[in-house]
């Protein structure tokens, strides 16, 4: 298969997209969180493309990407009055909400849930293709599956050339993690993955939230889940990852203690001259926790080398976007970590 290249520029572009999502193809897709690999969701066969393209376990649910809030009821029932709030604060957005799905919706988007997943992304390009497709477009993030999310075009183009229709390149993602879920579908709301929208951000709206166990621990995995990223081991570069947490003193004096031939250290740009000696690699500035984000699946990617043996990552603390890096990093290390000042 030959894969198109588009450039999210040509005015062309969302046409052709939107003809290849309509005749059944796979297209990858930019959006504000990351690269989605796209396909007609209300398309069974379409949508079995994703997984086999992406090696994806078929328990672990799609998201629908609508071109506006008012697709909603199109392809859900029982939709509260949270959903709305939600939409109106957040949508185009990095927000995902989960809600009671409509028959019209295949169990295959769904992985045979009675729930879907709901998002309108910050892409005008996208909306467009969507818009002009006339469906929903299911699109998990275009990585290969549980490996590092692809944050550009040619994150894509490494993963899938030759493998899927076309690539719409519209450059890097500005928020560079998955969307935020919230499942409406409870007495109170869950969040299910955080995201570009934190959940202080949330109770804002919400006026209250519970935090899933699969945000801040490993969960079986026979455990039926309501949304991506939940129960498998997730982003993570072919190496072991382990967290080391803890001051910046302590923490550079236990890699330091353990650092092998063969070892990397993924850490702040503020942390580079602490690591001489120990092959660092910055992924944004703890400073600016939107570096971060933008720029972890990245130096994942740098790091998915088979020469690597272990990598030592450094996690920043606090809410809002700095909370779903830790959770990205926690399932790229498949929550191992040590604790700097324990070990001291």
């Amino acid at each position: 298969m030959n894969t198109l290249y588009l450039s999210a520029e040509d005015a062309r572009t969302p046409e052709i997209a939107a003809e290849i999502v309509k005749s059944g193809g796979l297209v990858a897709i930019p959006t504000e969180t990351v690269y989605g690999l796209g396909a007609n969701g209300l398309d069974e066969n379409a949508v079995l493309k994703i997984f086999e393209a992406k090696g994806r376990p078929q328990d672990n649910p799609l998201i629908l990407h609508v071109a506006d809030a008012g697709e909603i009821v199109k392809f859900c029932h029982d939709i509260p009055q949270a959903a709305y709030d939600l939409a109106q604060a957040f949508w185009p957005g990095p927000l995902t909400m989960v809600l009671p799905a409509k028959d019209t919706v295949p169990k295959r988007t769904t992985a045979g849930l009675s729930t879907v997943g709901v998002r309108c992304p910050d892409n005008a390009v996208t909306r467009e293709i969507i818009r002009l497709a006339g469906v929903p477009i299911a699109a998990p993030s275009a990585n290969i599956s549980g490996k590092p999310s692809t944050t550009t075009a040619q994150h894509v183009l490494h993963d899938h050339d030759g493998n899927i229709d076309a690539i719409v390149d519209g450059g890097a993602c500005r928020v560079g993690v998955e969307s935020t879920i919230v499942d409406l579908t409870e007495e109170r709301p869950r969040l299910l993955r955080p995201g570009g929208i934190g959940p202080e951000q949330l109770v804002e709206v919400l006026g209250d939230l519970i935090v899933d166990k699969a945000v801040t621990a490993q969960i079986d995995h026979d455990a039926v889940v309501k949304a991506p990223g939940m129960k498998y081991k997730h982003y993570a570069p072919q190496s072991e990852v382990v967290i080391v947490s803890g001051s910046r003193e302590k923490a550079a004096a236990y890699i330091h203690a353990h650092f092998e031939p063969g070892d990397r250290v993924l850490c702040f740009e503020e942390e580079l001259p602490l690591y001489d000696g120990c092959a660092p690699l910055s992924y944004g500035q703890e400073s600016h926790v939107e570096t971060l984000s933008a720029g972890l699946f990245a130096a994942l990617r740098i790091l998915d080398d088979p020469g690597i043996h272990r990598v030592y990552a450094r996690c920043p603390v606090g809410g809002g976007v700095a909370y779903a890096v830790q959770n990205r990093l926690k399932k790229a290390a498949a929550f191992h970590i040590i604790d700097a000042e324990a070990e001291a």
